[in-house]
């Protein structure tokens, strides 16, 4: 049956987006939903390892967000890395487009850029003289609605403190609450989902069944494998985690690499998530229509209206939500 993504928009006062992180890590807030009993209590992000059960495995994506910004400020083009296809080339969006069509070059980043071919859906394909050094001259890709630039506490705080594996042009956000001393309390394991553009964006079409969902790519270690295998239950920290769990279609996981394009929404019956730790996700989003599907989605529209007049900070830098 046709769905409306119209089912999927709420409003949301501006003032409860959060642009700024909370001071510490885990001193964010967490909404706990049941989804047994529809209960919604409301407690803070450091009781979460109090609610893991024996036999759980915690898991995280260990991506690392790039600084995928170039900007040339003498000529006002912003070349957005989205995905590296080796020798020096990367699949990017451009700004202003008009400016970047095929041939155009520009100076950026230490290095030159080169338009080699426009895709259909705007991106580019670019070549740079030489690799940039996205350290010294990139910058962090944080969301539009912060409605800022990025500065050197986003450096810090738009990153997990597990990051390891760089790829990323978006933060796995849920997994911002968790500090060092966090991980080292619970049973807990990584896999590597490297977070598109796309990953955000709202749904553009009337009915969901049209969207086209963006791929991203994904790796599974032998150990990971092994862990979620044994566990009696997966904690998913984020939606991103459990998009690569729900990709894989064999009984048993196994290690493995690939790309995912699985869109996930109601109704669907997750076969290896058993709780997911999440944060408030934008109106009409993927996100949003995945964790309605794990929850429900009459559950999830009454713990979000829950969470507006509680005042929950909302989006990347806001508060999270456990769902058992």
């Amino acid at each position: 049956m046709s769905q409306p993504v119209a089912d999927y928009f709420y409003e949301l006062p501006q003032d409860l987006i959060a642009c700024r992180p909370a001071p510490e890590r885990d001193a964010s807030r967490m909404m706990v939903v049941d989804r047994a009993s529809g209960e919604i209590t409301h407690r803070m992000f450091r009781d979460f390892p109090s609610f893991l059960r024996e036999g759980d495995l915690v898991l995280l994506n260990d991506t690392r967000v790039i600084k995928a910004r170039l900007l040339a400020p003498e000529k006002r083009i912003e070349i957005f890395l989205l995905e590296p296809l080796g020798d020096r080339r990367w699949k990017c969006l451009t700004k202003p487009g008009r400016k970047m069509r095929t041939g155009a070059a520009v100076a950026i980043a230490g290095t030159q850029a080169r338009v080699l071919e426009m895709l259909p859906g705007g991106e580019r394909i670019v070549e740079f003289l030489e690799g940039p050094d996205l350290e010294k001259h990139g910058h962090m890709p944080v969301p539009p609605y912060f409605k800022r630039e990025s500065d050197a506490g986003d450096d810090e705080r738009y990153q997990t403190v597990y990051a390891s594996h760089p790829g990323s042009v978006a933060a796995p956000t849920a997994g911002l609450h968790f500090t060092p001393e966090v991980l080292a309390g619970i049973p807990h394991s990584f896999l590597t989902l490297h977070v598109g553009a796309g990953t955000f964006l709202p749904v553009k079409t009337d009915l969901i069944e049209d969207h086209v969902m963006h791929e991203e790519s994904y790796e599974i270690s032998d150990a990971t494998a092994k862990a979620a295998n044994d566990a009696a239950r997966i904690v998913a920290v984020g939606t991103t985690v459990a998009r690569v769990l729900e990709s894989r279609k064999e009984e048993q996981l196994e290690a493995c690499s690939g790309r995912t394009d699985v869109f996930i929404f109601p109704p669907y019956r997750f076969r290896r998530v058993g709780a997911m730790l999440t944060n408030f996700h934008l109106p009409c989003s993927t996100l949003l229509m995945l964790v309605s599907a794990f929850a429900g989605k009459d559950l999830i529209r009454r713990a979000y209206a829950e969470g507006i007049r509680e005042r929950y900070r909302f989006f990347s830098y806001g508060d999270c939500m456990l769902v058992v």
